[in-house]
């Protein structure tokens, strides 16, 4: 059996690396902190003071939304929790990858684990059973605005708690109530706020951002290498990534994308080879590396710094705040999904970036007239078309993700009878984000496919040291190109050595960890 990595929920604030394990799809254990249980109880504590004092209080004593004026009893407390998950539980379309919901269930938990959201200990052990006996949600992936919060596809996620809904167990799709059956869980009976407290959050947006943001430094790192090996098969100039060029323009992913491109051009035999050519400049897909690649990752960056923030935060309203000894449930707004919605637009932009660059080079090393290759890649060409194709494929995806960069965040359309007058779309700009990453995977894989190519025509010269560890490793999966074959299973199989990391991993060990 394989070993559950164990996270602590409601303990030190989780970086995105924490999450790491989940968006892999590999098991993990999840254990509530003790100081998370205490601030559970005291928060539930003061919701079922609210109750018994009668207080008006949104969604704990009235209805929601646009009903927020309505009344409810104290006898139809479970009726109005269960109406309100039964009745948002409206999504669409295909359901989310198991990891992605398993990563929205862990990070409803953790904030729930906060103390400010007023629901009982028993639902929070709940769901932490849930995601520690492997009982997964399905959920829709189309259906929220983000505001308030991601309605719809948590109300998927909550219908399981009660025994409701669909869930996975190991690989079988079933009700949400056998799931629970048959893993040893008794369903839950919602208390006053808890089907709200349950719904009202980011955690669909922020899950999709935090799986973007991890391949997003995954394919940054990928770019460096991709770039590096068609810099090489191109017999291109090491000179602008002198460090000194970078010290005038002061930007901090700059100066690490031209750091990793001279360690891995280390000890090229290829860069001596054309040291005194006529050359005096390259294109700018290979000379500005350092800038476009570098400004990329100060993007990521960015993103990681709100998405870590948010993985931290309370999202959902009222908020129960037990500080003093009345104790107050405030209203506001923290379930917009404004920051993560921004976020992810800008995350797509700079990815789809990575991609256009990319691109730029495959035709570089594709074509006779800009390479000193031959055609396409491939001897005999005319009999064969070589790697032709690969760049129609890399230019259609390069082109696809101009569509799907277009920024979601600055749309809204009002909801809820004008109640929830702006929204922010936080899932939709989430998904196209997801999209692009996909997009830009396949687009450095057909870069690193073609740029091992370029380099075996370059023999018996050799590349720098962790190029060359690069090609070797992607050699064991993907054979050199003699004659015209089928090229997708190739691109796929590189596909797979960027999601495992393995090219990374071996040019690391040749010249030491890029940065």
């Amino acid at each position: 059996m394989t070993e559950r990595r164990a996270l602590v929920v409601g303990g030190r604030p989780l970086r995105l690396a924490d999450l790491a394990p989940i968006v892999r799809g590999e098991p993990v254990r999840a254990k509530l902190a003790p100081a998370a249980v205490a601030r559970i109880r005291r928060s539930r504590a003061l919701v079922d003071r609210v109750v018994r004092e009668g207080r008006v209080v949104y969604g704990v004593t009235t209805g929601f939304g646009a009903l927020a004026s309505v009344r409810i009893r104290p006898d139809q407390t479970e009726e109005l929790q269960q109406n309100l998950l039964r009745s948002h539980a409206t999504g669409v379309g295909p359901p989310f990858p198991e990891s992605t919901a398993r990563l929205a269930l862990f990070l409803r938990i953790e904030s729930l684990a906060a103390g400010f959201s007023g629901v009982s200990l028993g639902l929070v052990e709940t769901l932490v059973e849930m995601l520690n006996r492997g009982v997964t949600p399905v959920i829709p992936e189309q259906g929220s605005v983000g505001a308030s919060g991601d309605l719809a596809p948590l109300a998927h996620l909550a219908l399981v708690v009660m025994g409701e809904g669909e869930a996975t167990l190991g690989t079988r799709r079933m009700k949400g109530g056998a799931a629970l059956a048959r893993a040893g869980i008794e369903p839950v009976r919602l208390q006053a706020k808890e089907g709200l407290a349950l719904i009202n959050g980011t955690q669909i947006m922020t899950a999709i951002g935090v799986e973007c943001a991890l391949r997003a430094i995954s394919l940054a790192f990928h770019a460096d290498v991709a770039g590096s090996m068609s810099l090489e098969a191109l017999k291109g100039s090491v000179t602008p990534f002198d460090p000194r060029i970078q010290a005038v323009r002061p930007h901090p992913g700059q100066k690490t994308v031209a750091d990793n491109v001279r360690r891995l051009l280390r000890k090229s035999g290829v860069l001596e080879s054309h040291r005194f050519c006529s050359k005096v400049q390259d294109s700018y897909c290979l000379r500005c590396m350092p800038q476009v690649h570098g400004a990329v990752r100060d993007t990521i960056a960015h993103v990681a710094e709100v998405l870590e923030r948010e993985v931290r935060s309370v999202t959902d309203n009222p908020l129960v705040f037990t500080s003093d000894r009345s104790g107050d449930v405030l209203s506001g707004g923290n379930f917009h999904g404004e920051p993560v919605a921004i976020a992810m637009d800008v995350l797509g932009i700079a990815v789809s970036e990575l991609g256009a660059i990319s691109e730029r080079r495959i035709e570089s090393l594709v074509n006779p007239a800009l390479s000193g290759l031959p055609p396409f890649l491939v001897a005999e060409e005319g009999l064969n078309s070589g790697m032709m194709i690969t760049q129609v494929v890399a230019a259609a995806l390069a082109s696809e993700n101009k569509v799907h960069a277009h920024p979601a965040s600055v749309d809204s359309i009002p909801t809820s009878a004008n109640k929830e007058d702006h929204v922010s779309m936080g899932v939709t700009a989430a998904r196209k984000c997801r999209t692009i990453v996909d997009n830009v995977t396949s687009i450095l894989a057909i870069e690193l496919l073609c740029a091992a190519q370029g380099l075996d025509f370059l023999r018996p010269l050799r590349a720098g040291l962790g190029v060359e560890a690069a090609h070797a490793r992607l050699r064991k999966d993907v054979k050199r190109l003699l004659r015209d074959r089928v090229l997708a299973p190739d691109i796929e199989a590189i596909r797979h050595l960027i999601d495992r990391g393995d090219l990374v991993r071996a040019a690391d060990a040749a010249v030491g960890p890029l940065a």
